[in-house]
């Protein structure tokens, strides 16, 4: 590759990869698709700092006192509560999406560190439910897979009104990744694109859905936890109609979550940072009197046992991952970087998942590339990270003087960006100024 004279200056408006983007589109003539998640850089927990305790703060000592991590999920109204050993959950991707030896390994990770994971669209696998000590059932717009014997089976019912990549956008499965298999569980043809509605067929507002909760709490004697999922978008009001609708949690997506596959102008410019949902959705709690009482699970970016410690100093009960689960199952593994470069792409920037030809065996349906995804050992690499974020978490709390994940709080936390400030709602390091605190 050329490298460009020194002396030559590129446009910040268009950049190359602007301009390489409007080649493709004036070559194609379509939109360009693709998986992960947003990729700009947006205000995110890396603008936040914990304040460690010194002199005016007592901190615990890691190896003699305590730091729990449990959390309870759904005792609003269930009869059975996800009662879990860690606040770190899986998100929900689909069967078709992913393959089934990643929906197995999935599992396999969560149920070893006791914590839940979720089926996605499509509906749910034998692998997944025989290796899943909780699984979350998702209830989603197209009803794929849908099948009312498959909620008894499930822990907890995730309804699926919006994700963080795509709020207001339907989901997107395209005809290369439809096998026999997928389409006999979605109940439609093989190979041809399948796109998920937008909105549910069967309501058109909250007082339509607390009917729906209603229904699905009596097809499963009201033992299940009835989760509700929106994208971040207008939260403060969306969760606040969530909790009338009836939910027993709120699982809240901000943008830096990531997909399968959609339009790469809708992950990039729709919906709002993970960092400015939280306190959103923790003020429509509060004021409803409800915060703790329906839980609050955050997704959307979360990587590190920091990002789980910072939202949870925020407010949230626990949080979901997505993206970072496949990346320690083996999602762009420099093991497979001749295979990625092949594809156009490279390890560490393949984002295709679209197109059904991950050489890990993840986010593909082609039988021979599943085989290099061992579900066995994959759940190992998924259980070791959860276990590191978990400890990494704890080591933050206990620098903060706390005994549980879920004492942290704002007052522990500064930022360092005005925008990061005015978004968590903490203060500016060094400073006890909130930008638009009143």
């Amino acid at each position: 590759m050329t490298t460009p004279n020194p002396a030559l200056r590129e446009s910040a408006t268009f950049d190359r990869g602007v301009i390489s983007e409007i080649q493709r589109a004036a070559e194609t003539g379509i939109y360009d698709i693709r998986g992960w998640g947003a990729k700009r850089k947006l205000p995110h927990f890396d603008d936040l700092l914990f304040l460690g305790a010194s002199m005016s703060r007592y901190p615990l000592e890691g190896y003699r006192e305590k730091c729990d991590t449990d959390v309870v999920l759904g005792d609003r109204n269930a009869k059975f509560p996800l009662h879990l050993d860690i606040p770190i959950t899986i998100a929900g991707m689909s069967f078709g999406a992913l393959s089934g030896q990643a929906k197995e390994a999935l599992g396999r990770g969560a149920s070893e560190v006791g914590t839940s994971t979720t089926t996605g669209d499509g509906g749910m696998t034998p692998e997944e439910r025989g290796q899943s000590k909780n699984l979350v059932y998702q209830y989603l717009p197209s009803r794929y897979g849908m099948n009312p014997d498959d909620l008894r089976k499930a822990d907890a019912i995730e309804i699926v009104l919006g994700q963080g990549a795509k709020p207001g956008g339907g989901g997107m499965l395209l005809g290369q990744k439809i096998t026999e298999r997928v389409a006999g569980m979605r109940t439609l043809p093989m190979g041809v694109d399948q796109r998920s509605a937008c909105r549910h067929p069967d309501w058109t507002g909250p007082d339509d859905l607390a009917i729906k909760i209603i229904e699905l709490r009596e097809i499963t004697n009201w033992e299940k936890p009835i989760y509700i999922k929106v994208g971040a978008t207008r939260t403060y009001y969306d969760v606040k109609l969530a909790v009338k609708a009836g939910a027993d949690v709120v699982v809240v997506d901000g943008m830096q979550g990531g997909t399968a596959a959609t339009q790469d102008v809708f992950i990039e410019h729709v919906g709002i940072p993970t960092l400015a949902a939280i306190p959103q959705a923790v003020q429509a709690l509060q004021e409803l009197g409800v915060h703790r009482k329906v839980q609050l699970i955050v997704s959307g970016g979360i990587r590190s046992g920091a990002d789980v410690a910072k939202a949870m100093a925020l407010g949230a009960d626990a949080v979901a991952i997505g993206t970072a689960a496949l990346i320690a199952l083996g999602d762009n593994s420099p093991r497979y970087a001749k295979q990625y470069e092949e594809l156009g792409s490279a390890a560490g920037f393949y984002d295709d998942f679209q197109a059904g030809k991950d050489p890990a065996g993840i986010t593909t349906q082609d039988p021979e590339l599943s085989k290099n995804l061992d579900p066995v050992e994959g759940g190992r690499r998924l259980a070791n990270y959860l276990r590191v974020l978990t400890m990494e978490a704890q080591t933050l709390a206990r620098a903060c003087g706390k005994s549980h994940l879920r004492n942290l709080e704002p007052e522990d936390l500064v930022a360092l960006t005005i925008e990061a400030s005015a978004m968590a709602r903490v203060p500016l390091a060094g400073t006890t100024w909130i930008p638009g605190a009143l």
